[in-house]
């Protein structure tokens, strides 16, 4: 396999590079449209902007623009870029192997079809690197996820070849990146029946990747930032999302209504409490 080379520009001596264009384009306006049609099958947009708007009659405070920019950032920061409200680590770190490694394989995607589709046109070699280690990245920790952290097969016991509707996204994320690394390594090597079969495959599970996006958890991803940035935003004007405040056991009034009598005086912090094991298949 050779990391700097263009799959696209050898393919484009079978495939025009306009078909292959306007693929990449068909995919586009597959999100697109499977993410419209998720909001309005599950309400999210409209269940997403009820809630604010329950928020801005619970604030006890005003936000300001100069404040709400401060959040966005924050959010983009912890949130987004480095995905800090996983408390599992293993699990944080399969998700950024999995994001960064499918960003950088989207990114040189698009930049190989679209500006350097033919051999004529030199490219440079910074984007068949990421896109074979971006593939790579989406392997390892896609990998690392469906066989080792999933709950269902960690916790639950269940088999890691057990599959329902739900792993549509990850299984696909999955095949498109392995199947899009043989590709490339059968077409480097020659192998040009195998270099069709596995690009056959290829095309299959990005169909599957990108066209299920209504079955998938595809559109989670565009969605999760922004509840990430309303749920900072509720927390800092006060309306806590409609939920009550924490509550504060220095504060007499708070101490006080406690249902326990044995609690009203116990300390803020009462140490670790039970220590157990992580669950192994119970």
């Amino acid at each position: 396999m050779s990391f700097t080379m263009n799959p696209f520009a050898v393919l484009s001596d079978t495939i025009p590079a306009a078909v292959m264009q306007a693929y990449v384009v068909v995919m586009f306006l597959l999100v697109v449209g499977g993410t419209i049609a998720d909001m309005v099958h599950k309400r999210s947009a409209q269940y997403f902007f009820e809630n604010a708007e329950k928020a801005k009659k619970a604030r006890v405070k005003n936000v300001g623009g100069a404040h709400k920019a401060g959040i966005a950032v924050q959010t983009i920061a912890a949130d987004v870029l480095t995905s800090a409200e996983f408390c599992n680590q293993r699990r944080r770190v399969a998700h950024l192997l999995g994001m960064y490694g499918f960003v950088s394989f989207l990114v040189a995607t698009i930049a190989m079809v679209f500006f350097y589709p033919s051999p004529a046109m030199a490219t440079p070699a910074v984007w068949p690197v990421l896109w074979h280690l971006g593939a790579l990245m989406v392997i390892i920790g896609g990998g690392w996820f469906w066989f080792f952290i999933r709950v269902d097969v960690s916790a639950e016991g269940h088999p890691w070849h057990r599959i329902v509707r739900a792993d549509l996204f990850i299984l696909s994320l999955i095949a498109t990146n392995l199947f899009g690394l043989i590709w490339s390594a059968a077409q480097a090597s020659g192998w040009n029946a195998w270099s069709s079969i596995f690009l056959a495959l290829f095309i299959l599970s990005s169909l599957v990747l990108f066209g299920g996006v209504l079955w998938s958890k595809f559109a989670h991803m565009f969605f999760k930032p922004a509840a990430a940035f309303q749920k900072r935003v509720a927390k800092a004007d006060g309306s806590m999302d409609n939920l009550p405040a924490p509550a504060d056991r220095s504060n007499p009034a708070d101490r006080d209504r406690h249902s326990m009598e044995l609690l009203k005086d116990a300390p803020l912090n009462m140490g670790l409490g039970i220590k157990r094991e992580r669950p192994q298949h119970y």
